[in-house]
């Protein structure tokens, strides 16, 4: 079970503490798209997106947009940000982790993976041994693959809570 749980756990990608993360050697972030970043109804990112983006980079961090969804959603978003980006990148198998560790030469300790899914983005994450932080979607519709995925993460949360492993709500760093 501890495979689900996250090394951080936050209300949002805009509550991290990103600085804490840079002083602790994270150098690259792989970001998930749908509902991490935007609301999959959203096609482009707005203002308090791409400043967060901007700060971002501008604090030394590579961003790579890593995502399940499609190129053409991932396309748009990392075009208008101006970051890499993964799509279809198969979470939680390995393969496309080591695709991004190999290409930009980054080590386990060197990346963080942010996601609001334990199925996907947490457990990839920590497969891979990386730093994993899991935020609260900000959308509430969601594809159907996802809709599968919050099902089986329900029975999942309630067995970390019954084991006082995590719980939804207590947010910490």
């Amino acid at each position: 079970m501890e495979i689900y749980v996250p090394d951080i756990y936050q209300k949002s990608i805009q509550t991290i503490n990103y600085d804490s993360l840079y002083a602790r050697g994270i150098r690259c972030l792989l970001i998930d798209l749908d509902n991490t970043i935007a609301p999959i109804t959203m096609k482009e990112p707005n203002k308090k997106i791409i400043d967060l983006f901007n700060d971002l980079k501008n604090k030394g961090f590579k961003i790579v947009i890593f995502s399940n969804s499609t190129k053409a959603r991932v396309k748009s978003f990392k075009e208008a940000l101006g970051v890499d980006g993964v799509h279809s990148a198969l979470k939680p198998f390995k393969g496309k982790y080591k695709k991004v560790m190999s290409l930009y030469e980054f080590q386990e300790p060197q990346i963080a993976c942010i996601g609001d899914q334990l199925i996907t983005d947490i457990k990839g994450g920590n497969r891979m041994g990386l730093t994993t932080i899991l935020v609260n979607p900000v959308g509430v519709k969601e594809r159907f693959t996802t809709k599968i995925n919050r099902y089986f993460e329900k029975r999942i949360l309630r067995k970390l809570r019954d084991k006082d492993l995590f719980a939804k709500g207590k947010y910490y760093e």
